[in-house]
C-alpha cells in the first residue's frame, strides 16, 4: 500500500487534497501517470495545504460576490415584451438565453446556465425565476412576459 495525496477529485477514491492509502499498482499505473496524485511526502503535504488555503480564499471571495449579486437580484423585476398571435400565445418561446440577454441589457451579467427554468416559457404571465449564482446562493427574480 502506498500513501498518496490527491491533486484532483477521483471518483470512488476521494477529493482534492485527501491523503489516501491505495494499492501500489493503482498509484504507479493510474494515479501518478495521469497526474491525479503525488506520493505523500512532507513537502507534498505542505504544498497541498498551501493550495487548499488559496482555493478556500478564492471560494470565499466567489461566494461573497455571489451574495452581493443575489442581494441586487432578489426582488428584481424584469419585463420582456414579445410577439403573440391572436390567441395570445407566443411565437416560439423564451429560454434562459433570452432572459440572460434581457438581464445584460439591464446591466446585470449572469451566465445563462445559472438561470433555472424547468421548461421554456410559452405563455404571457408573471414568473418567479431562480438564478443559481453559487452552489449555496440562489436569487429570485420576477419576470413579466407581456405582449407588444
Amino acid at each position: 500500500m502506498l500513501k498518496v495525496v490527491l491533486k484532483s477529485d477521483v471518483p470512488g477514491i476521494g477529493r482534492t487534497g485527501d491523503v489516501k492509502q491505495v494499492k501500489d499498482g493503482f498509484a504507479r499505473n493510474y494515479l501518478l501517470p495521469q497526474n491525479l496524485a503525488v506520493v505523500a511526502t512532507d513537502e507534498a503535504l505542505k504544498q497541498i495545504e498551501q493550495q487548499q488555503k488559496k482555493l478556500q480564499a478564492k471560494l470565499t471571495q466567489e461566494r461573497k460576490k455571489a451574495e452581493e449579486l443575489a442581494e441586487k437580484l432578489n426582488g428584481f423585476s424584469l419585463t420582456m415584451t414579445v410577439e403573440v398571435n391572436e390567441e395570445e400565445k407566443l411565437y416560439g418561446s423564451l429560454g434562459s438565453a433570452d432572459i440572460q440577454k434581457s438581464l445584460a441589457g439591464e446591466g446585470i451579467d449572469v451566465d445563462k446556465k445559472c438561470i433555472m427554468l424547468d421548461a421554456p416559457l410559452k405563455a404571457l404571465g408573471i414568473y418567479d425565476i431562480d438564478v443559481k449564482l453559487h452552489p449555496d446562493v440562489t436569487a429570485k427574480i420576477k419576470l413579466w412576459v407581456v405582449k407588444k
